[in-house]
C-alpha cells in the first residue's frame, strides 16, 4: 500500500465548495462555490485561481465538447462563456417551486448532463423534504425528469461498462443504482448498493475510479470512502482534516491524484479554529488508484 497524502492545495474558503471537475487541457480544476454563486478554475500548474460570479447558487459546472462550460444555476441548465464572463440559460426546470435550486450535476457517456434539484436550505441539510426531482439535459436542449419526491439530490456516476447509473439521495444514506441504457438515457430497477454507517454521516458526492469502485465524500463525516458496488462492501476510509467533506474527482497526471471539495457554512467560530482548512480544495495522492477522465456536454 503506497503512503496516503492530503494536502490543502487551495485555502479558498468556499461557503460551499463542490462539484469539483479535472481539466487536462489546461491542468486545472474547475469548481463551485455554491451560495457565493461562484465557479471556480485553479490552475495546478501556476496556482492562480479565476473567479466567474453568476446571478444565482451555482451547484455544478461540467465540461462542453464545442468549448467553455455547462453550469446548473438556480433552476436553470446553463451554458458558461469562461472567456467573456457570459451565462446563455439552455433550459430551466422546477419552474412552479419557487424555493427550488439545483444541486449537484454530470454529464454522462453519451454527453447529457444530469443534475437533480432540491428544496433550498433553512440550515445545512435542514429543508422541505421532497421537494427535488432527477433531470438530463439533451444534446439537442431538450430536459427529460426522471423521478421525484427527492430530497437532496446527490452524487451521480455511471459504471465503465455504462450499463449502471449510481446515485445518491442524500437523506437515504444510500448509494443507489439503476439499470442504465446508454442509447436513450433511460434508468430503470432502482436498488440500493451501499448503506451508510453513523459514522459516516450525510452520503454527498460520488465519482468512480478505474477499477468499477466508487468513491464517496461524506458530508459531517469529515472522509471520502471507497466502496464495492457489487457487493455492497465499504473497501477503504481516507479521513480528512475537515468534517463538511462534500465531493471528490480524480485529476492530475493519469488522473492519479484526488481533489475534495468541502464547506464551511454550518460551522461555529470555534470549529473553524479547529478546522481552519474548511471550505479549502484538497489533494490527496497515492491512492495507488486512477480515476477516469470527465465526459462533456454533447450540445
Amino acid at each position: 500500500m503506497s503512503s496516503i497524502k492530503i494536502e490543502c492545495v487551495l485555502p479558498e474558503n468556499c461557503r460551499c465548495g463542490e462539484s469539483p471537475v479535472w481539466v487536462e487541457a489546461s491542468n486545472s480544476l474547475l469548481f463551485v462555490d455554491i451560495p457565493a454563486k461562484k465557479v471556480c478554475q485553479w490552475d495546478s500548474l501556476t496556482k492562480q485561481v479565476q473567479r466567474v460570479t453568476v446571478d444565482a447558487p451555482v451547484s455544478s459546472v461540467a465540461l462542453r465538447q464545442s468549448g467553455g462550460y455547462v453550469a446548473t444555476i438556480g433552476t436553470k441548465f446553463c451554458a458558461l462563456n469562461w472567456e467573456e464572463q457570459s451565462v446563455i440559460v439552455l433550459a430551466t426546470v422546477d419552474k412552479d417551486k419557487k424555493n427550488n435550486r439545483f444541486n449537484d450535476g454530470k454529464v454522462d457517456p453519451a454527453g447529457r448532463y444530469f443534475a437533480g434539484t432540491m428544496a433550498e436550505e433553512t440550515a445545512p441539510a435542514v429543508l422541505e423534504r421532497h421537494q427535488g426531482a432527477l433531470y438530463s439535459l439533451f444534446p439537442d436542449h431538450h430536459v427529460k425528469k426522471y423521478f421525484d419526491q427527492v430530497d437532496i439530490s446527490n452524487g451521480l456516476d455511471w459504471s465503465l461498462d455504462h450499463k449502471i447509473f449510481y446515485y445518491i439521495d442524500s437523506l437515504s444514506y444510500s448509494v443507489d443504482a439503476f439499470d442504465y441504457d446508454l442509447q436513450t438515457g433511460q434508468i430503470s430497477n432502482r436498488r440500493s448498493v451501499y448503506k451508510l454507517e453513523k459514522e459516516e454521516q450525510i452520503p454527498d458526492g460520488m465519482c468512480i475510479d478505474a477499477e468499477g469502485k466508487l468513491w464517496v465524500a461524506c458530508y459531517n463525516g469529515g472522509r471520502v470512502i471507497r466502496l464495492d458496488p457489487v457487493t455492497g462492501k465499504r473497501l477503504q476510509t481516507v479521513k480528512l482534516p475537515v468534517d463538511k467533506t462534500t465531493s471528490c474527482c480524480f485529476g492530475g497526471k493519469d488522473y492519479s491524484e484526488m481533489y475534495v471539495t468541502c464547506a464551511r457554512d454550518g460551522m461555529d467560530p470555534e470549529g473553524l479554529l479547529r478546522q481552519p482548512e474548511a471550505g479549502g480544495i484538497f489533494k490527496i495522492t497515492g491512492l495507488g488508484v486512477k480515476g477516469i477522465a470527465p465526459y462533456s456536454y454533447a450540445g
